[in-house]
């Protein structure tokens, strides 16, 4: 059997972006979902964040020139990762509280977002 090659061209590069990021909103609309009444505001501004890169991806496949996106998109993904820990982070809700995100969610999901940083870096590589 051949192998066959695999080309990783712009449109490749971004359909697997934007997939990565819909399976992140996947794995994240249910998590944020049962978050407590009182982590609702937190729990929007992460629905918000995740959106957010998905117009961006969206935008890096459609436009000409990506550079500016692309950092647009790296933003997003930093600012995302600092909801997603503060939503986790025990010392941010008190000793008496248990933080919305359990910890094994927040693994999960930040493995999410690790790989969808590492397509933005060499996708940023990839343009310059």
């Amino acid at each position: 059997m051949e192998e066959q090659k695999v080309n990783y061209s712009k449109e490749t590069t971004s359909f697997i972006l934007k997939e990565k990021i819909s399976d992140m909103i996947k794995y994240g609309n249910p998590a944020t979902s049962n978050f407590p009444r009182r982590d609702r505001k937190l729990a929007d501004n992460i629905q918000r964040s995740m959106y957010a890169m998905l117009r961006l991806a969206i935008q890096i496949e459609k436009k000409y020139y990506k550079k500016t996106t692309l950092q647009e998109l790296d933003i997003e993904l930093d600012v995302l990762r600092h909801f997603i820990r503060v939503a986790m982070d025990k010392d941010y809700y008190g000793p008496n509280v248990a933080p919305p995100l359990p910890f094994k969610k927040y693994e999960y999901w930040s493995k999410l977002l690790n790989e969808i940083g590492r397509i933005i870096g060499g996708y940023m590589k990839f343009v310059k």
